[in-house]
């Protein structure tokens, strides 16, 4: 019985080193498997998995095979051995161990998630910015539009947007209905702010409008700093909360330790025991998911 956790280990350990070996190489039969596995993704994840996962390949941010089998292996690993101590059952190891391991495409997908987000963000706020100076030099909100969709620093869903717009103003003659399009769209403060003020411009004739749009573009600057300084923040909390939540993770560890192997065991005989430790895991895992959903949900909101 003492030497199960050592053998438990030890096998982890190979498993990480055989499949790290087989990606360096390039085997043929990792590569078949990673195939059958994309092919299960485009088949079966919803809509919002493809998109955002196909930006963050464009990106160059999507994980490799190396870094998908890394954290499988860690991650999975880091559930059996609790598993196991908790329980002192190969069988609970490798349950909970295939489980956690059933998560990890919904933790790619909170991660490629905030990239895509980020990117979008970045997207509205060279929008906002670039229309705003471009409407010094034309006086004119739609050939604002048109000189930015023309610059060639919009890309990608936002240019399809953008060119939407400009189609929607010219068949309407009028900007209102592309503005409301492309605030439902894109409903960050920066764009509704703008647009917002172009409309008070288009139909008002503001006679100060290069000061307001000077102040609109100091508003702008001012919620993208607020929005960076939010990204460092989570950041920083991420870091102290993965540390926070190991040492949950760890503390029946402690306490076992504590009460010694032998009387701990006589204590896993006691059917409600078992259930606590079950519901210290599961309750444990929900804290876990739930911050790495803050992590990654809604990044580039104001």
């Amino acid at each position: 019985m003492r030497t199960l956790p050592e053998l438990l280990i030890l096998i982890m350990l190979a498993i990480f080193v055989l499949y790290y070996r087989n990606v360096k190489t390039g085997s043929e039969s990792l590569k078949k498997v990673v195939d059958t596995v994309g092919d299960l993704y485009n088949k079966y994840a919803p809509y919002s998995f493809k998109v955002v996962r196909e930006k963050s390949k464009e990106l160059g941010q999507e994980y490799t095979i190396r870094q998908y089998v890394t954290q499988i292996a860690i991650l999975g690993g880091f559930a059996a051995i609790i598993g196991y101590f908790y329980f002192y059952s190969i069988l609970w190891a490798i349950i909970y161990a295939t489980a956690t391991i059933a998560f990890i495409p919904y933790l790619a997908y909170l991660r490629c998630k905030r990239v895509y987000s980020e990117f979008i963000f970045e997207q509205i706020q060279t929008y906002t910015t670039n229309v705003i100076m471009e409407f010094n030099t034309t006086q004119s909100f739609v050939k604002s539009l048109e000189g930015v969709r023309d610059s060639g620093i919009i890309e990608e869903p936002v240019l399809s947007d953008l060119k939407k717009m400009i189609e929607m103003s010219y068949q309407n003659g009028t900007i209102d209905q592309s503005i409301e399009y492309f605030n439902n769209k894109y409903p960050y403060y920066m764009v509704k702010n703008m647009h917002q003020l172009f409309l008070q411009i288009t139909k008002e004739g503001a006679k100060d409008a290069g000061e307001s749009l000077e102040n609109m573009s100091m508003d702008i600057d001012a919620l993208v700093e607020g929005v960076y300084r939010d990204q460092m923040d989570r950041k920083n909390f991420h870091k102290k909360f993965l540390s926070f939540a190991m040492v949950l993770f760890s503390l029946v560890i402690v306490v076992e330790f504590m009460l010694g192997e032998d009387n701990y065991i006589e204590l896993l005989n006691i059917w409600y025991v078992q259930i606590v430790l079950h519901a210290i895991i599961l309750i444990n895992v929900y804290f876990l998911i739930s911050g790495e959903k803050y992590y990654n949900d809604d990044v580039g909101a104001e």
